[in-house]
């Protein structure tokens, strides 16, 4: 999947150093009514052919329509969002797995196992399994490199934090917020989380244009260290969301449950988005802040040879990171050709068709309960 115009791209699953996160949980909202399928199935089964075609039916219908793609393969789909429609679908395969908590009623399971040959599979038994220790093999090894650059940028935070005016950004926080957020009705906002970059077959990759798409004005927070960043948007967010904002939280995927580092709040068209030697946004942006205004200059200097090999070495352990990603797309390929020698297509071919005609079924039943103005 290439991005382009008007695309909201994300990952909700990435390598962290915890192994893989999934953030599925996130992939849509039982309270507020919305229906989920899961598709179930090995590699090479159709999966990310069968949200590609989804996608394609509805992206004109649904202008807000999200793609969530594999991190561990940017050319495949994990996920199709569709907002408007309250209809998510997904992958609900390992490492994302996803279990029905509601079944029939929230969630549906699509099972595409129906249209392998178990006869096939069984001559290429030992490769398979083989292929399937070899991919969590190179994921572990992968999940340790990202650890060490983990732990070596935490460094760098921990050094930043001593020496940060944390009363300053709390005051500089209240006063941005009350100047662009007004307050709306005596309701508590809600927010989705989401991965706008992670560690991929091809590198690490920042999608860009889904933060342009998100909002029109955007500012900047720069930030080499980490500390400014982090409470700064922890602030904001507390503030956006007391007042009843929606919101859709970015983590960073070597902190994915603690370092928030890009936020959106779609309502008021605005986005926060931290830029430093890691990420980088080519950008006109609607405001600049600086992570040195909150930080003492002088003495992080007397820290500047610790932090300068902690920012180098923690590079060098992404990119072996990146690496073994790429060697693990390579594994999966390798799994995926296994698969595909046992499925019956056509019978693929069927699924599909049926279950789009159930979702446009069902989007017709919406738009009508809920018209778009």
């Amino acid at each position: 999947m290439h991005q382009g115009k008007n695309q909201l791209q994300f990952f909700l699953g990435v390598n962290t150093p915890q192994g893989y996160v999934s953030r599925f949980d996130h992939l849509a909202d039982v309270e507020d009514g919305w229906r989920v399928f899961v598709i179930k199935g090995a590699p090479g089964s159709g999966k990310s052919s069968l949200l590609k075609k989804v996608a394609q039916v509805f992206e004109d219908r649904c202008p807000d329509i999200q793609y969530i793609l594999c991190s561990s393969d940017l050319d495949s789909l994990d996920g199709v969002v569709l907002p408007s429609l309250k209809i998510a679908l997904a992958d609900g395969t390992a490492p994302h797995a996803i279990e029905p908590k509601y079944p029939g009623v929230y969630e549906t399971v699509i099972n595409m196992s129906e249209c392998w040959d178990e006869r096939i599979l069984a001559q290429r038994r030992e490769e398979i399994i083989g292929l399937y220790r070899q991919g969590e093999r190179l994921q572990e090894l992968c999940s340790r490199y990202l650890g060490a650059a983990a732990a070596l940028l935490y460094d760098t935070y921990r050094i930043a934090l001593e020496l940060t005016d944390t009363a300053k950004i709390s005051r500089f926080a209240d006063r941005l917020c009350a100047k662009e957020l007004r307050p709306r009705d005596d309701i508590r906002g809600r927010e989705t989380v989401r991965f706008l970059s992670g560690v991929t077959n091809r590198g690490s990759h920042l999608f860009t244009q889904t933060a342009k798409e998100l909002a029109e004005r955007i500012i900047l927070v720069e930030d080499d260290y980490g500390a400014s960043s982090r409470l700064l948007l922890a602030a904001i967010r507390a503030h956006a969301l007391e007042k009843g904002y929606d919101l859709i939280s970015c983590y960073c995927p070597l902190a994915p449950f603690d370092k928030l580092e890009h936020l959106f709040i779609p309502e008021l068209s605005l986005g926060f988005v931290t830029c430093n030697r890691f990420h980088t946004f080519e950008m006109e942006p609607y405001k600049v802040i600086n992570a040195r205004r909150f930080t003492d200059l002088e003495r992080i200097k007397l820290r500047k040879r610790r932090i300068s090999f902690n920012r180098k070495a923690a590079a060098q352990m992404l990119t072996q990171a990146e690496i073994l990603t790429a060697e693990s797309k390579e594994n999966h390929d390798q799994l995926e050709a296994c698969y595909r020698q046992a499925m019956d297509f056509d019978h693929t071919t069927v699924i599909a068709a049926k279950l789009i005609d159930r979702l446009e079924s069902l989007a017709t039943q919406r738009e009508r309960e809920e018209p778009r103005p």
